[in-house]
Parts: C-alpha cells; structure tokens; sequence
C-alpha cells in the first residue's frame, strides 16, 4: 500500500503484534500524517498516539477495543506526536512514558513542529529501559538528533523498531537548532547502522523494510550536503538563504523554511568541527 493510500482512522494490521491508525494531520511536515503504533494481542502498548485530535482519539480506542493499556510510549514531545497521550492516559489508566522533558526557548523560525508545552510523562526512559506485556518487549533505543530527547523502541520479539522521526518513511527528518543537533544526528544514524532490525515503522510515510539500506542512503545523504556547504563557502562567505537557494532547487517552497534549519544544523555542526566559522548573519570557511 503506498503511502498516499493509507487509509485515516482505522488500525491497519502491520504483523501480528503491530497495528498502525493514521491521525488526519496530513502536511508538509507530517507526509500523509502522524501513525500511532499499537503493540501486543491481550494487552497493548501505544506509541505516539499524535495530535489532540477528538476523531485520532476515537479511532485509538477502538483500535484498542478495551484491551488492557499498559504504557503509552512518546518518541519526542512535538506537538504532532505527543498531545493525545494526555485524555489517551486518561480514558485508558495508562502511564505516559518516554522520552524526557525539555524547555526550548527558541532562537528565529521555527520550521518543525513545536513543542508540546503541557508534556508531562509519568516516567521518563533512558537507553535500554523495558516495557513489557504478555508476548512483547518493547525498549528505549536513545537516537537524539532531530530533537535532543528523541527515542526509538525496538521490539525484542519481532525485531521491528518504532523510529519515530529520526528515520521517516518518505524523507529525510528535519534536524533544527536549537533543540535540533546535526552531529548528535549523524551519531545515532550510525548507532542504527550497527543494529539488526528487521523493519521500521516510522512516525510518518511507510515501513521502512530494508532499514540498514535506507539509514546508509541517510548518513551519505547528509555527508553529501556537508560537502557541498564547504564547497559553496570556499568559493565566498554566504547566508543561510544564501546557501538553501544553490542547494535546494526545485524543492516545494513550503520546505525551504525546513532546509535553512537543517543547513544551520549542519553549519553549527562544522563551527564546532573549526571548519567554518559566522559573522553576523553570513558563514565563511576557514
């Protein structure tokens, strides 16, 4: 099934433990909008039940159909993935678990989606913690990068990993200062290479099925870009704007906001390496 055909706010049957319901919040941000995931047969576990959406909520719940709700699990607290967890939790008696808060205090455009400001988890989870119930395993896999707090879940039984937005399933995810940290991105991109996972099932766009492939196509994709900032900033010292309208040509308008925030990821990235340094509002090479 193609990504545009996904059909909004019934569980789609992705293998035996997994279901996956489709929020209606389809952007330029989201792909054809945000999926919550749901793990086990008897009892359940969510994962990013999405948006506050009153129609996401009600199609969650019967997806759910009264079964037992151990834990809803946060990949990251932007506003597209996080906010249902609170009437979720409260209709169900779940925990909400995950990812750590954060305060961000934004520098400039924003091109993400923001933040969640009333996230509030009952428990926050670190690199390896568990969530158990009756046939599935699900743990914390620590991928920062896209936001500073960012989890995965692998899940033992079926080697299939929840990548959230760190690998999407229909483009590369945006990485924006300041919360956004390209180095840390490229880290935990490389930390996936040396995993085995079967599949991944994103936060947006299809399951990724051949996940070692496409997070090697990642990390070049990024090394790529890299290269090219160096090269335009060799030939003179540009702006951000500057440099998204040489690399990003023919891209949909509403992305170039996105393409800066990544540029400057990537630009704060290689300050830091000594390779480039800023003046004002223009970047030049060392």
């Amino acid at each position: 099934m193609a990504a545009d055909d996904l059909p909004i706010g019934v569980a789609v049957t992705l293998e035996p433990l997994v279901a996956r319901v489709l929020a209606p919040n389809a952007s330029a941000y989201t792909c054809t909008g945000t999926q919550t995931h749901i793990v086990g047969i008897a009892d359940v576990a969510v994962i990013d039940p999405g948006p506050a959406d009153p129609a996401h909520h009600a199609a969650l719940l019967r997806a759910i159909g009264g079964r037992p709700v151990r834990a809803i699990l946060i990949t990251h607290h932007h506003r597209d993935h996080s906010p249902g967890a609170r009437r979720l939790a409260e209709d169900t008696g779940a925990p909400i678990v995950g990812c750590a808060p954060i305060v961000v205090h934004e520098a400039g455009e924003q091109a993400d989606a923001a933040f969640d400001a009333d996230y509030a988890p009952d428990r926050v989870l670190t690199e390896g913690d568990r969530i158990t119930g009756e046939g599935w395993t699900l743990e914390a896999i620590a991928t920062p990068g896209h936001t500073t707090n960012h989890l995965a879940f692998a899940l033992a039984e079926t080697k299939a990993l929840f990548s959230g937005d760190h690998v999407m399933g229909w483009a590369t995810s945006v990485v924006s200062p300041p919360d956004g940290d390209m180095g840390a991105y490229m880290a935990s991109l490389d930390k996936l290479l040396q995993r085995d996972d079967r599949v991944y099932y994103p936060g947006h766009g299809e399951a990724v099925e051949r996940p070692q492939r496409l997070v090697r196509g990642m990390l070049g994709h990024r090394k790529q870009r890299e290269g090219q900032i160096l090269r335009l900033l060799a030939g003179g010292p540009r702006t951000v704007a500057g440099l998204v309208e040489r690399m990003y040509v023919g891209i949909d308008p509403r992305l170039h906001g996105a393409a800066g925030r990544s540029s400057l990821a990537h630009l704060i990235d290689l300050e830091r390496r000594g390779l480039v340094r800023q003046e004002g509002d223009v970047w030049a090479s060392i």
